[in-house]
């Protein structure tokens, strides 16, 4: 494998079902992407190419090779490396309405433990620059850098609610610019495998007991481990995002979003309304 070898990479968004784009993608036999995320251009270029290219493994010869991480879209150095490496790579981001997709994250962290109840000291952009929650939504500024290495043709801008909506005609665009053929849709790769309503142990019990992760990791699915963890296990109740807060995050996204809209050339009025307020959400999607 050479660097010249990559053909594409999913560059983000979290939170936006690129995991199903990665999975439509390979149930293509004639397409190889590793199932882990590399995150080599933003986290690991310490590692250097040898390591990167080491993740393909000999099965990738010969056919449309790609990777997804996430990170890249939000690493200020990503673009610019990716670049100087495999500038002949087709770009693909999938985005989500920012306001939706920081609550997502918010859920995402509050059920592991690492954020607490208090949302708004989260996700009130008065009293929070929070990076990861909110500033990683601003997609239009981050977007911008590939734009000006890569130009803008080689960037395809897809929208988290054509998942929902058209599937089918989602994946086409993904086929189209990568020049593979059209092919029955994944209907496997559809499927919901995440469950945010499913029980956990409570944060505070886990953090007590972090030590004995490494213990007990290979007991997971065993009936008799997954029976004691069930005496523990409660369903989680996520803090709701409440309509003014919701408000709050549409108006500290709209100039974003208005600067994604010229760069896309699509109207995303839909992303202006903040919805009703509720609670945390169980995404339809797999692998949000």
């Amino acid at each position: 494998m050479r660097f010249d070898d990559i053909d594409f990479v999913i560059i983000g968004a979290a939170k936006s079902a690129t995991t199903w784009l990665q999975r439509q993608l390979q149930s293509d036999p004639a397409v190889y992407m590793p199932d882990a995320e590399l995150h080599y251009f933003s986290r690991e270029y310490g590692r250097g190419g040898d390591w990167y290219l080491s993740q393909f493994g000999e099965e990738a010869r010969g056919k449309t090779v790609g990777e997804k991480s996430n990170s890249y879209l939000y690493s200020p150095d990503a673009a610019g490396r990716l670049h100087r490496d495999a500038p002949q790579v087709r770009l693909i981001a999938q985005l989500r309405n920012p306001v939706e997709r920081a609550y997502s994250s918010y859920c995402m962290l509050f059920r592991r433990g690492q954020v607490g109840a208090q949302i708004e000291s989260y996700l009130d952009p008065a009293l929070s620059e929070n990076v990861q929650l909110l500033g990683s939504g601003t997609f239009a500024s981050h977007l911008q850098s590939y734009i000006d290495h890569f130009g803008r043709e080689k960037l395809l801008l897809l929208f988290f609610e054509g998942v929902a909506q058209d599937p089918h005609g989602q994946i086409s665009q993904v086929r189209d610019h990568l020049g593979l053929p059209r092919r029955p849709f994944a209907e496997a790769g559809h499927a919901k495998v995440k469950d945010k309503e499913a029980p956990i142990v409570p944060a505070v019990l886990r953090r007590n007991l972090g030590w004995m992760t490494p213990i007990v990791e290979p007991m997971r699915g065993n009936p008799a481990f997954e029976a004691v963890r069930g005496v523990f296990a409660r369903k989680p109740r996520y803090p709701q995002l409440t309509q003014d807060l919701r408000q709050r995050l549409s108006d500290y996204y709209r100039p974003s979003i208005e600067a994604l809209e010229r760069m896309s050339g699509q109207s995303l009025q839909r992303w202006y309304v903040p919805l009703q307020a509720g609670a945390c959400p169980v995404d339809e999607i797999a692998c949000l």
